[in-house]
């Protein structure tokens, strides 16, 4: 009996099991409120060329206690913003995609909830929202996207993977920049 209180004590207290710590990748980007980072396209598909090429500023533009604004910025086109909230279990991602005069794209509000949560990374399979608007829109490969949003020290990974498909951008927390303009649709 004794050995069973032992051994049970001790894989209960792993310090790096990320399901013990109560510190979430949605806390540690509330600490980056206000500031903007550079970032770089680093998967190595062709289909990402367009992005590679192009700055890519991230904006942790608005904070509150249940959501998380991220304006994308990819060279001059301002249309994308992630938004990072709590639900009762876990968090959700959305992408708002906006024209420049400020009215949603079709393909808009596209995410899902999460699936893993660790205390440096959350993954959002495809909710059955996004499914229906990807079939919907003629892109059905996408309704089994799952993103990713990840911090490695001072590096963010956004991230998505499907079945024969890769992307990831890379954005350094070390070096803030001077925030963008706001995203179309917005207004500071």
């Amino acid at each position: 009996m004794a050995v069973v209180f032992l051994v049970a004590g001790i894989t209960g207290c792993t310090a790096e099991d990320p399901t013990t710590d109560t510190t979430t990748l949605f806390d540690s980007l509330q600490a980056y409120c206000g500031q903007a980072f550079e970032g770089r396209v680093t998967s190595e598909d062709p289909r990402d060329a367009d992005w590679a090429s192009q700055t890519l500023v991230m904006h942790v533009r608005e904070c509150s206690d249940d959501e998380i604004r991220i304006p994308l910025h990819v060279g001059e086109d301002r249309s994308r913003t992630w938004v990072l909230s709590r639900t009762g279990d876990g968090f959700r991602l959305k992408h708002d995609h906006r024209h420049e005069d400020g009215s949603a794209d079709v393909l808009t509000q596209y995410g899902g909830d999460s699936s893993t949560v660790t205390a440096t990374r959350i993954e959002f399979p495809a909710d059955a929202f996004s499914r229906e608007l990807f079939v919907r829109e003629g892109i059905e490969a996408s309704a089994q996207n799952v993103w990713l949003m990840q911090i490695d020290g001072d590096t963010f990974t956004y991230g998505l993977d499907r079945p024969d498909r890769t992307f990831r951008a890379e954005f350094d927390l070390s070096e803030p920049v001077t925030p963008p303009p706001p995203p179309w649709g917005f207004e500071d």
